[in-house]
């Protein structure tokens, strides 16, 4: 075989582990809008239910604060992943007493109750995730209905 030619092979041997390369790594998964309900309760007590919207691979904070407080009522810190069809959910919760943290995974539509204080009902936290736009999402939200009414059947 011709030096050439063996040259030529190696070039085409390198380009075609090359593109395999470029195959092998993972594309950025587009982010999943998604809406969060939460219900946030101390020893029993409704403390917070706030709604949220966020996505995918992006951290939500929310907080709730009274005029003129230097402390907030409570502070929300969310980090929700796609893992295939479940979502991992990182989950802080912080009230001036009490603080806790989980992690645990959701699929669309779901609700779980997490223990986060000291024992328990200490601080006990709801959470709803649904996929935004959804056909549940929609009925949960009266969207379809509002949409009829305007004539307009635009997503959202």
């Amino acid at each position: 075989m011709k030096r050439s030619t063996l040259m030529k092979k190696l070039w085409l041997g390198l380009a075609l582990v090359g593109l395999a390369c470029l195959a092998a790594v993972p594309r950025e998964a587009k982010a999943e809008p998604l809406y969060f309900a939460l219900e946030v309760r101390r020893e029993g007590r409704l403390v917070a239910q706030p709604k949220l919207l966020g996505e995918t691979g992006r951290t939500l904070r929310a907080e709730r604060r009274k005029p003129g407080a230097s402390e907030p009522d409570y502070r929300l810190v969310l980090t929700p992943t796609a893992e295939g069809e479940t979502f991992h959910l990182e989950l802080d919760l912080m009230l001036p007493e009490v603080k806790g943290h989980s992690e645990l995974a959701l699929l669309h539509g779901q609700e779980r109750k997490v223990q986060l204080g000291r024992y328990p009902g200490d601080l006990e936290v709801s959470l709803l995730l649904m996929k935004v736009d959804s056909p549940e999402f929609r009925a949960l939200m009266d969207l379809a209905a509002d949409a009829d009414e305007r004539g307009s059947g635009r997503p959202i």
